[in-house]
């Protein structure tokens, strides 16, 4: 556990931006299916 002093601040900041960027990716992809799904083309 002694690697969290020296780095820990940086990987915890690159973890949770990869995770807020996952998140909205999938926030999309959700938002876009819900359109498609109810587009009257289908």
């Amino acid at each position: 556990m002694m690697m969290m002093n020296g780095m820990g601040g940086g990987m915890m900041l690159a973890m949770g931006a990869v995770c807020l960027l996952a998140i909205a990716v999938l926030l999309l992809a959700a938002a876009a299916l819900v359109k498609y799904l109810r587009s009257p083309g289908n």
